[in-house]
């Protein structure tokens, strides 16, 4: 994992400003009430579905040390995520993902996304880590990192992680299928099975 399982990733965006990104710490709470301002008018103005997260919620993310976030090297906010265990550790969320408006198409969405993929596998590195998103960019980027298009029955049955979807505009759709499907693409990223299949690679070449 070399240099990602580094405490910061810092990419420089187009005007020069240097972008840190890293765990988030209980500093950060200043940023919750924006981070979750910003969410909501993402997907407003996307016109996709996306659960409401209240700035109480992120802070309790930031809190826990389940929290990646990027910053500017002068201290403004540029993008957020969050990672939450389900079923007493066995899955892992990695969800929230959210850039500033200014700041994207910078590659800050990529650099949190690896970020909270690797702060996932150090917090929970038997667990399985699964996604739900509507849009291809992170599909190709969870692609990328191993993770694979499944079906609803393959990530957590937790009833908490899915009343998080209450507050999304197409939960009539998802409550209507028996939470079997929605809109929204699984991805899985299974350990065990990456473990297998590079032993069987192992095998071949050696």
């Amino acid at each position: 994992m070399g240099i990602l399982l580094a405490y910061e990733i810092s990419i420089k965006n187009d005007e020069h400003e240097r972008i840190i990104v890293r765990p988030a710490v209980a500093a950060d709470v200043v940023f919750a009430k924006e981070i979750a301002g910003e969410m909501e008018a993402s997907a407003i103005a996307r016109g996709t579905g996306i659960a409401k997260r209240s700035p109480e919620s992120i802070c309790e993310k930031i809190l826990a040390g389940k929290a990646v976030i990027a910053v500017t090297d002068y201290g403004k906010w540029v993008g957020f995520q969050y990672l939450e265990a389900w079923e007493e550790g066995k899955f892992v969320s990695n969800s929230g993902l959210i850039v500033s408006p200014k700041y994207r198409n910078a590659g800050v969405a990529t650099a949190i996304k690896i970020k909270i993929f690797y702060l996932s596998r150090s917090k929970y590195p038997n667990a399985c880590i699964f996604s739900i998103t509507t849009g291809l960019a992170i599909m190709k980027l969870n692609t990328s990192l191993g993770f694979e298009p499944v079906t609803y029955s393959e990530i957590t049955k937790d009833e908490h992680f899915w009343e998080g979807c209450k507050s999304c505009v197409n939960y009539d759709v998802l409550n209507g299928k028996k939470k079997c499907n929605c809109l929204c693409t699984a991805m899985l990223f299974d350990p065990a099975k990456v473990k297998k299949e590079k032993k069987e690679f192992q095998l071949l070449y050696n």
